[in-house]
Order: C-alpha cells, then structure tokens, then sequence
C-alpha cells in the first residue's frame, strides 16, 4: 500500500484498481470507502483494521479447535458466540440512520452498523478462519451463509449472528419486499456486488440530506469506479454537481450521459441535453 496521499486521487486509484483485479479484497474497498469521509483514516488505520480481522479470526480458530472444521452449522455457532456474544457485534434500528454504519472501520470501532457491514466483519473473520462462508443479499437484509449454497446455514449477524431458518429467511424477505423467498435470493453474493449494494446504501442515506451531497457525489463517483457501472449513475452525478452549483461540469455530465442513451433512448438524449443547456445558462 502506498503512503498516505494529501487527497482522494490515490486512494481512488487504489480502489478501481482493486475493483478491477482478478479477486478483488473485500476488506480493503470496504475501507477504502471510508478514505472518502475521513481524513483521519491512514495507512497505519486501514492496517490495524486489517490486523484486528486477523486477531479475531485467530479467536475463531481456537474456539474451533475442538469441532469438525467443516461443519457450517457449528462454524455459524461459533462465530456468533464470539462475534455476536462476546464481542458486541449487532445492530439496532438507529444504526439506520448514521453514515458510520456503511463504513466498515468504524463498525469495527463501535461494533454497531447495518446488516451487511456487520456481515462484512462475519465473512472476513470467517474467511481468514477457514470458514466456508458467504455473502446472502436477501432483498433488503443481508445475512451469511455457511457451507455449500444448496445446503447453507443462514446467519445474521444484525441480530447477533441468530441462526436462521428457513421460516426466518421468508419472513425477512415478507418484511421487506412484500413478496415470497425465492431460491435466486439465496446464492451467493460476490465482493463487488457487495460494495455496491454498500454504496447504494450511501447513496440512499444521503439523498433525503441535501446537505450532505457531497456524501451523494463520492458514494456515485465510487460506484463509476467499479466494472460496467450502469449510464443512469453519469446523469445522477451530473445532477448532484449542478445542484452544488458547479454548473459546467455537470453540463458535461449531462451531456456524456446523452450521447452514452442516444441510440436506444433518443427521448432521454434530448431531455439531458436540454438540461445541459439550462445549466450553461446559469452561468450568466
């Protein structure tokens, strides 16, 4: 890892290549999302994290000792004692609505955050232990699953790490969309779903605060720096500069996102480029 850099240049750098790699480190986006908002996160903080997912996996290591390695139910067990029961690790409704609960260094830090980031902290401790784990992104709760997809045992670790079952994934699924669990719903998630779902997460915290629309425009900037971002993210960007005053580079934006729309929607071409050209106008 490079030093410190004097902005978000590097660090951004760090992350789309990253995003780009063969197997992308979860843990370190994840922590590279935070550079955005606080400028007291290092190189030296981004290691300690690191280090403290090790000592935790070393925990998790020695409570398993005595059980079958592969045995995903009591790996599940095991790490929702040490996580959940005896490091605190959970989630309560205020977490909702803080930024610090998408930000993957400071649920380390206060052990409270939003159910992926806490299955974040599951997964990579559960990883570095030799767990067989993975992501579940059941529609609106995200939970862990450990063993073999078509054979999992469901974790969530919002709740401590509760185990459960297939009754407590429906309702879950019931709660949030209104709609029946699928099996679709229960694959496995990779890494960089993942840290968009976490920035979408941003994304939705801070549109409801248009004092916070710097937060809106890094969580955006963000997800362009992952594989094939969706051209949608060019016109909210592109509205967020424009609404922050900075007028001609959101014209550009505008006008990127025209010419990326203008064969399969000449319609929402035109509206872009009519924006573009009210935004210019608002330099005189």
């Amino acid at each position: 890892m490079h030093p410190r850099p004097p902005g978000t240049t590097e660090w951004r750098r760090l992350f789309a290549a990253e995003a780009e790699s063969s197997r992308p480190d979860l843990t370190l986006l994840c922590l590279l999302i935070g550079t955005e908002t606080d400028p007291s996160l290092d190189e030296a903080g981004i290691d300690a994290a690191r280090r403290l997912l090790d000592r935790l996996a070393e925990q998790a290591k020695l409570g398993r000792r005595s059980r079958r390695a592969d045995d995903p139910r009591a790996w599940a067990a095991s790490l929702a004692e040490l996580l959940g029961t005896r490091c605190g690790f959970k989630g309560r409704p205020g977490d909702y609505q803080r930024l610090d609960s998408s930000l993957l260094h400071q649920v380390l830090r206060r052990r409270r955050g939003l159910p992926i980031l806490l299955s974040v902290v599951w997964m990579e401790v559960a990883r570095r232990a030799g767990a067989p784990v993975h992501g579940v992104a059941l529609p609106g709760h995200f939970v862990v699953g450990f063993g073999p997809p078509d054979d999992q045992i469901l974790a969530d670790p919002f709740a401590g790490g509760r185990l459960l079952t297939g009754t407590d994934a429906e309702l879950l699924v019931a709660a949030a969309t209104g709609s029946p669990l699928t099996p679709s719903m229960l694959g496995p998630t990779g890494p960089l779903d993942i840290v968009a779902r976490i920035l979408n997460n941003i994304r939705a915290w801070a549109a409801p605060r248009p004092e916070r629309s710097d937060v809106s425009l890094w969580a955006v900037d963000l997800c362009l720096l992952l594989p094939s971002p969706p051209p949608r993210l060019h016109y909210e960007r592109a509205q967020l500069l424009v609404q922050k005053g900075e007028f001609l580079a959101g014209a550009r934006g505008l006008d990127t996102y025209a010419d990326e729309v203008a064969v399969l929607d000449p319609a929402t071409a035109d509206r872009a480029r009519r924006q573009a050209l009210g935004a210019r106008a608002m330099l005189n």
